[in-house]
């Protein structure tokens, strides 16, 4: 499965596009760790077989976070999660559970290695891999699923009784590597998330400073 810092990455700059006013170290941190978060099924494998990439990258999981989330903040009369934290906290909930979806399960689905998303409806994994072309001979070209028997078909590895997901905590041939960056695009993605986070900071302080001096001009502080 791609690294845990990649997954990191994609919160981090998830959490830069879509905090909006609700961005700060608090907000930050909670939907990186969302991202990071399915990945610990990897260390639930040790002690439930075939946990890795299936217990926690079900997408049952953030679709139950939807739902609940949906029905505290727009059906219920008085949201406890609004009233606790106002705005802030929906905003930040609803990102959270974006990153855990497209960078805790999305990467893993969209990679050789696969995600049991269906799990425990189904125990299959399953990896969208293949490729998307546009050709002036055959026009659309894309591999990543096919059609076969009238269903929509995706590439399977296999089950979680027969197929090994490899992690640090427990390779398939003994030897332990902490992955960081498995490719270019990889240490290049972290790459961006480590300069846009401060990138992100130095912009909402200049911003403050901006609202501050104009408080401060229109009180008489240019006088």
């Amino acid at each position: 499965m791609p690294p845990t810092l990649v997954a990191v990455a994609v919160g981090a700059l998830l959490g830069v596009a879509l905090l909006g006013s609700a961005f700060d170290r608090r907000s930050l941190t909670l939907v990186v760790v969302a991202a990071a978060l399915p990945d610990l099924d990897a260390a639930l494998a040790l002690v439930v077989p075939g946990a890795a990439n299936a217990l926690l990258h079900t997408l049952f999981v953030p679709l139950a976070a939807a739902v609940a989330l949906y029905y505290d903040t727009e059906l219920r009369a008085a949201s406890w999660l609004r009233s606790r934290y106002g705005r802030y906290g929906v905003r930040v909930a609803w990102v959270a559970v974006a990153a855990y979806a497209v960078a805790g399960i999305g990467l893993d689905l969209f990679n050789v290695d696969s995600a049991a998303v269906l799990y425990p409806l189904s125990d299959r994994y399953y990896a969208i891999i293949g490729k998307l072309v546009l050709s002036t001979q055959e026009g659309v070209v894309q591999t990543y699923v096919s059609l076969g028997d009238g269903w929509l078909e995706v590439a399977s590895p296999g089950t979680v009784g027969d197929h090994h997901v490899e992690s640090w905590l427990d390779p398939g041939d003994g030897q332990r590597r902490l992955r960081l960056a498995d490719s270019g695009w990889q240490a290049a993605l972290v790459a961006t998330a480590a300069a846009a986070v401060p990138a992100k900071f130095l912009a909402r302080r200049a911003e403050a400073n901006g609202r501050t001096a104009r408080t401060g001009r229109g009180e008489g502080g240019d006088r």
